[in-house]
């Protein structure tokens, strides 16, 4: 699979150049969040609060839409041999906010994510992901992150998936970051699998800090499922390393394809 929308390259347009399609693309990716966060929120009034339709919106239009705005183009390995009728926790490497629209457009099963309390309180986007059942943490208080993780264990029951960003932070480097233990005790008390994915690219497309987009290939690679049933609480740790190790490992066999490094 692959997402091709703009023929602008890096090398075509001075500093000037790049300032001003930025401020255009800006610009758009506001509107364009703004006007399908409208339209979810009346097709969940429409469809009697069912979250179905409106989480496929994000993947079908809202992701697609912003990956093309940027000029990002998607290439996924692997997913042709996961089996995406079960839930998941799927757990993936950070670099840049555009991931989460790579993974939306990149999974085929309703899916939410596990969000930063911060989030809540922006406009639109706050009411949308409330709306939809995303899970919002408090990173400064593991008691409130983990009582949240573990009411979101009703998700699964509804055969959705959970996402989330176990580094806790975009990376800036490139580099895997040590993974936090939270959503690794909720998959062992739920024995729900963990789906490692390694993300390659997103930070040279749109760079942790700032809004600087560029035109770029970002790949997701997935790994094994890896089972959780029979794991004791404590050792979520463990499973926490694995997880993270199992992604550095599909990093590093992308990185020999050509993926650019995040820019600084």
């Amino acid at each position: 699979m692959s997402v091709t929308t703009s023929s602008v390259r890096p090398g075509l347009l001075g500093g000037v150049g790049w300032r001003a399609l930025n401020a255009l693309q800006l610009l758009f990716t506001l509107t364009w969040t703004s006007v399908l966060i409208c339209f979810a929120l009346l097709l969940l009034v429409l469809c009697g609060g069912r979250r179905h339709l409106p989480l496929r919106m994000a993947s079908r239009v809202w992701a697609p839409g912003l990956l093309g705005g940027a000029g990002a183009r998607l290439d996924l390995e692997g997913f042709e041999a996961i089996d995406f009728s079960r839930p998941y926790i799927v757990v993936a490497n950070h670099q840049s906010m555009i991931d989460i629209c790579a993974l939306f457009r990149a999974l085929p099963m309703p899916m939410r994510f596990v969000l930063k309390q911060e989030l809540a309180r922006v406009p639109f986007v706050g009411a949308y992901a409330r709306a939809m059942g995303m899970v919002f943490i408090e990173r400064q208080s593991a008691r409130a992150a983990a009582r949240r993780l573990h009411d979101a264990a009703a998700i699964f029951n509804e055969g959705h998936s959970l996402c989330a960003f176990p580094e806790g932070t975009r990376s800036r480097d490139g580099r895997v970051g040590a993974f936090k233990g939270g959503v690794f005790k909720l998959a062992i008390e739920t024995g729900i699998p963990i789906l490692p994915i390694a993300i390659e690219g997103s930070g040279f497309v749109l760079p942790a800090a700032g809004f600087k987009v560029r035109p770029g290939r970002i790949r997701l690679r997935v790994g094994t499922p890896i089972a959780t049933t029979g794991l004791q609480p404590g050792d979520r740790q463990q499973l926490a390393r694995r997880s993270q190790q199992v992604i550095i490992d599909l990093q590093r066999h992308g990185q020999s394809m050509d993926c650019p490094p995040p820019r600084p």
